[in-house]
């Protein structure tokens, strides 16, 4: 028995009496504001949000960001899972759809499928992994938004001609102009240009850019088909569909320098040497999958 209940007796105080009914009714209101409280704080939230989109995940926010700064020209921002462009056009983002077949992430995936698989820009690492591919998982509608539909002859007029390595004589190209891909192939040019002699057989002739196509054995768009991808010289190429080996095990093969593909991703552009579907001769404009800032 407790000191105060000692005292109280002592002093012939009786213990007070309880009002059990007045009780219960006192905790019932009491109740009743803090649930009351509480549905007040979700409705103004509520009401907060009502004219908002989301916000989007953190992770998606990181990425949506990436993307944005890697297309200025053609990007205004983000909002919820929303891409807006300059002229106030929104595309989806995510699907959220995840695990993908590796499949399905080529023929049905969503912008945010793009990042799902990191390109490390430097020298190659090993051999890629099974179906490590980053950057071959393309959003159709967005590259053909920012590029043109080649079929409805969209491309063609955004194309501008450059010399690809003047001082060897390497002839003339077509690319894009959107994104200011022309000036950065052009600028690669005298980079590559200024390379030993000994290179220039990897880079001329080159396999050439603008190709309105599918890629092969699909009915995806290749990169091609927007002036945004050139392929170098063939004769020192290797392609993952040329292999002999058993499909889904293909030997990897690799002869061109990294010196070269050095170059062309410090202005944006990944390398398919680097896909474990490789494709050596291929280098494409990125910048959002080569992004410096890549976690």
């Amino acid at each position: 028995m407790g000191t105060s209940v000692l005292l109280r007796l002592s002093h012939g105080a009786a213990p007070p009496k309880i009002d059990k009914p007045k009780l219960k009714r006192r905790f019932s209101m009491d109740l009743y504001w803090v649930l009351m409280s509480f549905c007040l704080v979700l409705t103004q939230e509520s009401l907060v949000y009502a004219d908002q989109a989301p916000p989007p995940s953190t992770d998606n926010r990181t990425l949506m960001e990436r993307l944005v700064r890697a297309y200025p020209d053609q990007l205004q921002g983000y909002e919820g899972n929303d891409i807006v462009w300059k002229d106030g056009t929104r595309m989806a983002f995510d699907d959220d759809i995840r695990d993908k077949p590796f499949e399905t992430l080529l023929n049905a995936p969503s912008l945010r499928d793009e990042f799902s698989m990191k390109y490390s820009p430097g020298q190659p690492q090993g051999i890629p992994m099974e179906n490590f591919d980053p950057g071959r998982i393309r959003f159709e509608p967005f590259f053909e938004r920012m590029y043109g539909n080649c079929d409805k002859n969209e491309v063609v007029p955004k194309l501008s001609t450059i010399a690809w390595l003047p001082k060897h004589n390497g002839g003339n190209l077509k690319v894009t102009a959107v994104n200011g891909v022309d000036h950065k192939l052009a600028a690669i040019s005298k980079e590559l240009d200024e390379l030993p002699d000994s290179y220039t057989k990897y880079l001329i002739p080159s396999a050439g850019i603008y190709n309105c196509r599918a890629i092969a054995g699909t009915s995806r768009r290749s990169m091609h088909a927007y002036g945004a991808a050139i392929d170098i010289n063939v004769k020192y190429s290797h392609y993952w569909q040329w292999s002999t080996e058993q499909k889904g095990n293909y030997k990897y093969q690799n002869a061109i320098p990294y010196e070269i593909a050095a170059i062309f991703e410090k202005y944006g552009f990944i390398w398919g040497a680097k896909w474990y579907h490789f494709d050596t001769m291929h280098f494409e404009y990125r910048p959002e999958i080569l992004s410096p800032s890549s976690e």
